[in-house]
């Protein structure tokens, strides 16, 4: 389930190319998850780290991570 979040936030991903050369990217519906770089696929790979180290902590926290393609990781009471 984890891994299928996210590829599901990955592709979810804005990229754009600044006007000193570097990429930004970030993914909308996780804030605060951004990176940058030198190059396209740097930036994909710093955006993945950046993504999984906030799920880490959002879920370490007990944070509510948004549901994404229809995935939650959210710890459910009801469930417990």
């Amino acid at each position: 389930m984890l891994t299928n979040y996210i590829s599901a936030a990955m592709h979810k991903a804005n990229y754009e190319l600044l006007e000193d050369g570097t990429f930004y990217s970030e993914i909308p519906e996780c804030p605060g998850v951004w990176a940058s770089a030198l190059t396209l696929e740097a930036c994909r790979e710093e955006l993945q780290d950046a993504l999984e180290g906030w799920i880490i902590l959002g879920l370490r926290l007990g944070h509510t991570l948004p549901i994404i393609d229809g995935i939650d990781l959210n710890f459910s009471k009801e469930a417990a």
